[in-house]
């Protein structure tokens, strides 16, 4: 693959039949700037890092979450983009952002995935094996939130791991084209008693 291939990269390049040995010697190879790496279930998927307009979005609601996070005084780390991997259950993802929301986690409990192309692996099902308890993606100005239960995950209304979020007042925020704007109406919009 030349580099000007990789600049067109719009959608997911899926490389399938991989063994995790084979994986891991792949991802050394590849292990470039600009590119992101996920496996599952022996299927290697290549993906461009994102654009303006995707970065744009996962900072805003970084921004967003962690004013919220801090007024409602939870001891919580944003663990960004880190690296969730394992073996034994043949899964390795990369959040756009996440959060620790207690002390002391070995995962974080909170995902953030901010979509702009389609297709590639099943990110809930690489989440469940992870054992997220709640995975949350932005698509097309819309926030869907999944909490993992017995069966895997189901799309619920209200956050469970942040039941008092006002999710309605948090998706018109990040949708706002002033990020100043934003941050300062959803403060104000934040109600914690």
């Amino acid at each position: 693959m030349t580099a000007s291939t990789v600049e067109r990269l719009d959608e997911p390049i899926l490389i399938d039949g991989l063994t995790w040995r084979e994986f891991k010697a792949v991802e050394q190879l590849i292990d470039r700037p600009g590119l992101r790496l996920s496996f599952l279930d022996g299927v290697l998927e290549i993906v461009k890092m994102p654009g303006k307009k995707h970065e744009t979005v996962k900072e805003r609601i970084g921004t967003l979450l962690d004013t919220y996070l801090e007024l409602a005084g939870f001891d919580y780390t944003p663990t960004g983009s880190m690296t969730l991997e394992s073996e034994v259950e043949q899964v390795k993802r990369e959040a756009d952002k996440s959060y620790e929301l207690r002390p002391d986690r070995e995962h974080p409990d909170l995902v953030i995935e901010v979509t702009v192309t389609s297709g590639g692996i099943n990110k809930l099902e690489a989440y469940k094996r992870l054992q997220i308890p709640e995975v949350w993606f932005w698509e097309k100005g819309k926030l869907l939130l999944y909490a993992l239960g017995s069966d895997g995950y189901v799309e619920i209304e209200r956050s469970e791991v942040l039941p008092n979020l006002n999710i309605e007042l948090l998706t018109r925020c990040i949708n706002l084209s002033n990020h100043v704007q934003a941050v300062k109406e959803f403060r104000q919009g934040i109600n914690l008693s």
